[in-house]
């Protein structure tokens, strides 16, 4: 039994790490507190909890994470600090051992937040306590939909996964591919709806493997939430390209509702790599793929995830995907740099790549990427899209983003936040990142 009187008048903060699915569940650990009548702090409030949930993607993020612990218990002497997410989950007696820490919840327990706050602060317990599960015992599904600070809504579909790439740690720190419902989804998102949201984008560690807890596909979620009124368009996070369709592609292509943007995982452009990585699919689906969408969309954008310097990847290896990449029709690269992850069936792999090298290597797919972003930018000017205007405001510009995803620029009028309207794609801005419009109608 939870006494929620401890909780009278109790502030607390939050931080997030991490990807937009941590995003998604801190949202919800905030209103489990505010339930609790557990405020959230005002700008330069001291905090009495601080609610911190971490990432463990890469060895930079385990150390970003451990510096954002530090900092945030020195500025918040004397709050408890709670300290969830993969990191938590994946080394919670490295993470109990950081100065200002209290408690550490695994990712079976994070949603339990207000019953150990209960026995924390009312038991006023001395020392360290951990709550984590084995990676084998994590079964609930955590619904978790969040706003943040722009227009977007993020709404978590699916969590954990069953594919154990040799570089990953995800699966270690999530466990096996779990779901909600279609119907408790469409729910959310009609509540997204109610409270005047206009995108929401799906999110989850392996959107494509949606299904496995109640029967249903990926793609029956999609031809659920097309029928949600309200709800202007949706937007699909990371999937995997094995596991996209050319049932879900159509689908897109006549949908009203999805936008045609695509965030596709290919890691490597070499199959010798690929297959070190034990990725399930090789370059030729990858680039069917590709070329199935620009078929049925040319005006998709693809943003493509690509890691350098893995264990294996020799310059010949390297130079095969800088080459693939480069006769791709993509719009966009997401470079991440490899890191050694204790644990990992990668750190088997004898050849190992110098960090000079690995720097090297990331710097020209990001010069790549910018090209692919001018281009495709180029591409659209002259056209005509629907944009959805976000509250950020700079040097007396707003801006937003097409259906798909050209960000657009324009004199900040208040008037336009939140508000989906047709534009004309005119130019590019100064620095190429942005496209100026003129409004049609």
């Amino acid at each position: 039994m939870i006494d929620t009187g401890i909780f009278e008048n109790k502030k607390a903060a939050y931080f997030t790490l991490g990807c937009k699915l941590n995003f998604a569940e801190t949202s919800t650990l905030g209103k489990l507190l505010q339930e609790r009548g557990i405020r959230k702090v005002y700008p330069g409030e001291t905090a009495d909890i601080c609610v911190i949930n971490t990432c463990s993607v890469t060895e930079l993020a385990d150390k970003k994470c451990r510096q954002a612990i530090r900092k945030i218990a020195r500025q918040h002497p004397d709050a408890s600090v709670v300290v969830t997410g993969c990191y938590a989950q994946l080394k919670p007696e490295e993470v109990s051992q950081i100065e200002g820490v209290d408690l550490v919840l695994g990712a079976e327990q994070k949603m339990d937040i207000p019953l150990y706050l209960d026995h924390l602060l009312a038991e006023k317990q001395s020392g360290k306590q951990i709550a984590v599960s084995p990676v084998k015992e994590i079964q609930s599904f955590i619904p978790s939909c969040s706003k943040g600070d722009r227009t977007r809504y993020f709404l978590k579909v699916q969590d954990g996964c069953n594919y154990y790439c040799t570089y990953c740690t995800i699966p270690f720190a999530r466990g096996n591919s779990r779901n909600a419902s279609v119907d408790y989804l469409v729910q959310q998102a009609k509540e997204v709806a109610r409270e005047g949201g206009k995108e929401i984008v799906l999110t989850g560690v392996n959107i494509g493997d949606f299904g496995r807890t109640t029967g249903e596909s990926f793609f029956d979620l999609l031809q659920a939430l097309e029928k949600v009124e309200g709800i202007e368009r949706f937007r699909i996070s990371s999937i995997e390209p094995n596991l996209l369709t050319d049932e879900i592609l159509k689908f897109v292509a006549r949908s009203r509702k999805i936008a045609p943007h695509f965030h596709i995982p290919l890691q490597s452009g070499c199959d010798e790599v690929l297959h070190l990585m034990k990725r399930k699919y090789d370059t030729s689906l990858f680039a069917a793929r590709i070329a199935r969408i620009k078929e049925l969309m040319p005006d998709a954008f693809i943003g493509v995830d690509v890691i350098v310097g893995v264990r294996g990847e020799t310059d010949e290896y390297f130079d095969r995907t800088e080459a693939f990449i480069k006769e791709m029709n993509i719009s966009q690269l997401h470079v991440f740099t490899y890191s050694e992850r204790p644990g990992t069936q990668a750190l088997k792999i004898d050849y190992v790549v110098e960090p000079k090298i690995k720097h090297e290597r990331s710097c020209r797919l990001l010069q790549i990427s910018t090209q692919k972003v001018e281009s495709f930018y180029a591409s659209q000017i002259g056209t005509c899209h629907y944009a959805l205007f976000e509250h950020s405001r700079k040097n007396g510009k707003m801006f937003g983003f097409t259906e798909n995803y050209v960000k657009v620029e324009a004199p900040y009028d208040k008037s336009l936040v939140n508000k989906v309207v047709p534009v004309f794609l005119e130019k590019l801005n100064d620095d190429k990142s942005a496209v100026t419009i003129k409004f049609n109608g």
